[in-house]
């Protein structure tokens, strides 16, 4: 089952940040996902494959734009 990420979704990973911050922003999807820390603003970025092991839930879906 193939889940989609959109830019701007909160997720929450399965390990916290070391500012202690469990909440991170989709900044870039594609082969590889760019993800930053909505506590410090640390950007990481990590094949997508690698994403799907470590994500646990998508917190907050980014808002659609029905154009």
């Amino acid at each position: 089952m193939a889940v989609t990420y959109n830019l701007h979704d909160i997720v929450e990973m399965k390990k916290q940040h070391p500012c202690g911050v469990n909440r991170w922003e989709i900044i870039r999807v594609g082969m590889d996902i760019k993800i930053k820390c909505t506590g410090c603003g640390h950007l990481v970025m990590m094949p997508r494959r690698e994403f799907d092991r470590k994500i646990k839930k998508i917190l907050t879906a980014a808002p659609k734009d029905e154009e």
